[in-house]
């Protein structure tokens, strides 16, 4: 026997039969490259061949001689799936981060701003009307509380909120300016009822609303909104290896291997085509994901602009005070018109008055001077965070169309040199034409099996979770609040109460469902970017379904 048959026959048990009978004099290549390589991903050398072998028993790549034995290609294949995911985890890392970290900074951003405000608001009263505001402080911190829970998802109605305060504001100011009287519930009802046709605060209530609405409802839709495209992005990013990517994947990145080139890279255009095939669904999401962006931009001008969150909050302790002076200059006027429609309040007992309150209670309130209020929020202002935030949205359009062609060449997966790349069977040019992205175009790909007839159901369902958060984006850029992406009472889909119950946080809008996925494999799917919180329950699917068809139905209605 000649020498390359005694090495040949010197290798496992497992091949050397098919090797010894197929062996006709040529010495064989040393799979010395090849078992470095794969020892290098942690694979066992026990099976693996020093020199080549014939390669009938293969599945996945060319057959001639090889380096590979059945076992080495299953466990190439295995691998070929994790470092995909790997890819495209690694690929997203910097987008998905970027949804954290804003979401993140803009959630505390907001969340101190009003804090910041409410200590201001607090410690001025308290000089200005020291004892008095002390005792109805609970009128003005219930107004914070609020607040904070609408931002946060709680369920409240702005506007009536609003005229509540004004509304509970008057029913405390009135006793104190009249403190002489006896004010029964029912009166002090009668007096909450007509707080519209007396305006004791003026224009400011009006005016407060209008801007407290807009910005409060801009700026919990744009919080969402980066919710929503953290999780999308997180939950996209986990992504469903299909047996066609699998095999595609494993040819491209593996077979070289068994043909004794561990070093060799793919083709530019080969892994193009791989990629595009294997990443199509994702491609689909891009059209929905380019108009999610551009609503998150389009809130965040308002924000910058006619919305600004911090140019109403921040002052907010003013315009109150302002206002409880215009009741102050009128108390006069508007005493007389409650007496006139609520009838004459019953005197206190002889003794009894207190005239003192009043000229106390109209001490005239003091701002703080500019360089003594309390610093901006998380260290930064809201126009600097935008304009942050903004950078980075742009940034990431078009992720997803982009994504295959990013992981061939920004990550190097692919070979730059047309003639020194791996083509799916030789080194050598690839000549077959790139398919375009998306689902629909992969029926003439050449190297992935794609069943365009079977869409991914998970992506289906993130695109519904961004076609609800646009819709309500658009909304809110108009100053509207929309409330069925974040509600529990499926009935309800307008005004400006949410339907999540107390204690909530900013993460509660996201409609993503975790449904089986008809063909996926998603049994070892990781956990997404850390946060430490989580989500609230989505609302039904069926909900978000109907809304999104409403309009095709009334249009049908309309036809007949």
């Amino acid at each position: 026997m000649q020498a390359a048959e005694v090495a040949a026959c010197s290798c496992p048990a497992l091949v050397r039969s098919a090797l010894c009978a197929s062996v006709s004099g040529s010495k064989a290549r040393s799979c010395s490259e090849v078992r470095q390589a794969y020892s290098a991903k942690g694979f066992s050398l026990v099976d693996v061949p020093h020199q080549e072998i014939s390669g009938e028993h293969l599945r996945f790549c060319p057959q001639g001689y090889t380096c590979c034995t059945l076992e080495m290609e299953e466990n190439l294949n295995q691998q070929s799936k994790l470092d995909f995911e790997n890819l495209v985890e690694n690929s997203s890392q910097s987008m998905r981060t970027t949804f954290v970290t804003r979401h993140k900074k803009f959630d505390e951003f907001f969340l101190e701003l009003l804090d910041n405000s409410e200590k201001s608001l607090n410690s001025m009263f308290t000089r200005t009307y020291g004892k008095l505001y002390m005792q109805n402080s609970g009128v003005f911190q219930d107004l914070f509380t609020e607040l904070k829970r609408y931002y946060t998802g709680g369920n409240v109605n702005l506007e009536e909120m609003l005229n509540d305060f004004w509304s509970r504001l008057l029913e405390h100011m009135f006793q104190l300016l009249n403190s002489q009287y006896h004010f029964s519930e029912d009166y002090l009802e009668c007096i909450s009822k007509h707080t519209e046709q007396l305006k004791p605060f003026g224009d400011v209530p009006r005016k407060l609303k209008a801007q407290v609405n807009r910005a409060f409802i801009a700026a919990r839709t744009f919080v969402q909104g980066l919710t929503v495209g953290r999780e999308v992005a997180n939950r996209v990013a986990k992504v469903n290896v299909f047996p066609g990517c699998r095999v595609a994947l494993t040819r491209m990145m593996y077979c070289p291997y068994c043909r004794g080139l561990p070093g060799l890279r793919p083709c530019q255009n080969y892994c193009r085509n791989v990629m595009r095939g294997c990443l199509a669904n994702q491609a689909d999401l891009d059209t929905e994901w380019n108009l999610f962006i551009d609503a998150m931009l389009l809130v965040a001008d308002r924000l910058q602009g006619p919305f600004n969150i911090e140019a109403v909050i921040e002052p907010i302790d003013i315009k109150i005070s302002e206002a409880i002076m215009i009741m102050q200059d009128n108390s006069m006027q508007v005493s007389a018109k409650v007496f006139q429609g609520c009838g004459q309040p019953k005197p206190l007992g002889v003794g009894r008055s207190a005239r003192g309150i009043a000229d106390v209670f109209n001490a005239r309130f003091r701002p703080y001077p500019p360089e003594e209020r309390p610093t901006t929020a998380a260290g930064t202002s809201l126009d600097r965070l935008v304009v942050d935030i903004k950078g980075k949205l742009k940034e990431s359009k078009r992720f997803w169309s982009n994504l295959p062609d990013d992981i061939c060449t920004t990550v190097k997966l692919a070979e730059p040199d047309e003639e020194q790349c791996w083509n799916s069977h030789i080194q050598g040019r690839y000549f077959p034409e790139v398919v375009k992205e998306g689902l629909t175009n992969q029926l003439n790909n050449p190297e992935v099996n794609v069943d365009i007839t079977r869409p991914d159901t998970f992506i289906r369902q993130q695109i519904m979770a961004l076609r609800v958060m646009t819709n309500k984006l658009k909304n809110a850029y108009n100053g509207n609040d929309i409330n069925f992406g974040d509600s529990s009472d499926e009935g309800s889909t307008s005004g400006s109460g949410s339907g999540c119950s107390d204690g909530c946080t900013t993460e509660f809008v996201y409609v993503g469902t975790e449904a089986p996925v008809i063909g996926a494999d998603r049994s070892d799917e990781r956990t997404a970017v850390a946060t430490g919180k989580s989500l609230s329950p989505a609302p039904s699917l069926l909900l978000v379904m109907a809304v999104l068809l409403l309009p095709h139905v009334a249009m049908q209605n309309q036809r007949r």
